[in-house]
């Protein structure tokens, strides 16, 4: 099969309980269980973000773009990074575990974009670089914001520690990236 299809439902379910385990374990201290990519979606290699709520809040977010690892082992890597490293969050400490949320945001590769127009809200996430920062939001921000395209990358650009606007600058690349996006929440109404 091809590593471009979309996850399914088992394979979604068992990313996440990877994710779970994976913070649990390194918050409470534990040297991690050996985990195998056990089912096929869990060896493609593709980027991902793991994001954290707690009681409905962000608690932590991070991911990365490329890997050359199995998805199984990138969101293992990210879950902890989100639990820990996120700098704008202390780490998460085991108090919190049971009023965490967990969301995994699977990416399809980058793509340079010179007309902003090819921006879809909803479907892309926004990766802006310019020589003065970088920044990234993830598609259900705009979503959950009710944003439009130029409020969208106003943000993004925000993120990047960069002023509003910045996305109109010749220098500034602008890429995007659709996801797929499932979390604990959604997968228990199924």
């Amino acid at each position: 099969m091809s590593q471009d299809r979309p996850l399914n439902q088992e394979e979604k379910k068992r990313l996440l309980q990877l994710a779970r385990e994976t913070i649990e374990d390194h918050v409470q201290g534990r040297r991690p269980a050996p985990r195998q990519a056990d089912l096929e979606g869990l060896s493609f290699k593709r980027g991902a973000f793991v994001t954290i709520h707690r009681r409905g809040a962000l608690r932590g977010c991070i991911g990365n773009f490329f890997s050359d690892r199995p998805l199984s082992g990138t969101v293992e890597e990210m879950a902890v990074a989100a639990s820990s490293h996120d700098p704008r969050f202390p780490p998460v400490t085991p108090a919190e575990l049971k009023e965490l949320d967990l969301e995994i945001s699977v990416l399809s590769p980058l793509k340079e974009i010179d007309d902003v127009n090819q921006i879809q809200v909803g479907m892309h996430g926004i990766y802006i670089m310019s020589p003065r920062g970088r920044g990234v939001l993830l598609p259900q921000v705009a979503t959950e914001y009710g944003w439009d395209r130029d409020t969208f990358l106003d943000q993004t650009c925000i993120k990047a520690g960069l002023k509003p606007g910045c996305w109109r600058d010749p220098q500034t690349k602008i890429l995007v990236f659709s996801a797929q996006v499932f979390g604990e929440n959604d997968l228990d109404q199924v």
